[in-house]
């Protein structure tokens, strides 16, 4: 029997566990659209979709798909740069550097805490007392890039740890080689001493110089942010006449001069004036994902969110050690 007409407008068939079976017909059986059925819908057996008849005619309606967005991550992660020798030092090595960008993105799950952290600059060494340290290493979830190696000191002075992400430059008096890039993967050597020139730090690009200028090693770029930017220059060595460049990606100049922050970069070394050290720069860890999630961070670490890039959100961290879960 069919039913035409309802007073209530309401038809309870909550004690029915089938579907709700409506008209059908083909094409050429559809009914003239107009003001006396607007609002009806009908199976379209032509074209086996439903169709309602509208202001404007018969509209198929729309099959709705998932509207689930997978929450895929992409990552820059970048340790703090080692910090430079003194006297006739070597430039501190550039932090770490590890990325997925434009390669194969994680896929993570909402809810779920991971670890982040930013790696702090080591510190400059000074003549016959202290001497450089090696910068923080940063982390996003299980990804670690391990923090710059330090320049050494002269023979006279107390030497630093030279090995890490990029190896620290040796030093010019004692012969001093350059420190490795451990673990491998991460960055490159130190140059080793040329004379009396201080190695230069390596970078995430090349090592430090070795030919006689303790030219910090350059970095690499990555556009992750939007704009092709360097990170993890070596910082340069120092001479008796003047310091030597720093690579490219913030590397500081010799000369005592601090590590860009930020870009992981390893400090200048300084002659024996009685200055210190330049510091290495601060590392960075950089996410992209997509914009329909929000990151809510523990206390303690510190970012900005970009949404230069249409459908991303890109959330720079710059400082602090914490979690962070993605909603």
């Amino acid at each position: 029997m069919a039913l035409t007409k309802v007073s209530t407008g309401v038809v309870d068939m909550s004690g029915n566990t089938g579907g709700l079976v409506i008209a059908k017909g083909t094409e050429t059986q559809r009914p003239t659209c107009d003001a006396s059925i607007l609002g009806s819908i009908r199976e379209n057996t032509t074209e086996n979709k439903v169709e309602v008849c509208t202001s404007t005619g018969w509209q198929f309606l729309e099959e709705v798909g998932p509207t689930f967005i997978p929450l895929t991550v992409e990552y820059l992660v970048v340790a703090g740069g080692g910090g430079g020798g003194n006297f006739d030092g070597g430039g501190g090595g550039a932090g770490g550097y590890l990325t997925n960008f434009q390669g194969t993105a994680l896929v993570l799950q909402s809810s779920t805490p991971y670890d982040l952290s930013v790696g702090y600059g080591g510190t400059g060494g000074t003549k016959n007392s202290l001497a450089a340290t090696v910068g923080g290493n940063s982390q996003f979830s299980n990804i670690i890039s391990y923090g710059g190696g330090a320049g050494r000191n002269d023979n006279n002075s107390p030497n630093a740890q030279d090995d890490g992400g990029s190896g620290g430059g040796g030093d010019g008096g004692s012969g001093g080689a350059g420190g490795s890039a451990t673990p491998a993967g991460q960055g490159n050597n130190g140059g080793s001493n040329s004379g009396n020139f201080g190695g230069g730090g390596g970078g995430a690009g090349q090592p430090g110089n070795t030919n006689g200028q303790g030219t910090g090693g350059d970095g690499l770029q990555n556009a992750i942010t939007g704009s092709n930017i360097y990170y993890a220059g070596g910082g340069g060595g120092d001479y008796r006449s003047g310091g030597a460049a720093g690579g490219l990606g913030g590397g500081g100049l010799g000369n005592g001069t601090n590590g860009t922050n930020y870009r992981g970069a390893g400090g200048g070394s300084e002659y024996y004036s009685g200055g210190q050290g330049g510091y290495g720069g601060y590392g960075v860890v950089i996410l992209r994902y997509p914009d329909n999630y929000t990151v809510n961070k523990s206390v303690g670490l510190t970012s900005s969110v970009s949404t230069s890039v249409a459908g991303y959100k890109i959330e720079t961290f710059t400082s602090g050690t914490g979690t962070i879960t993605f909603a």
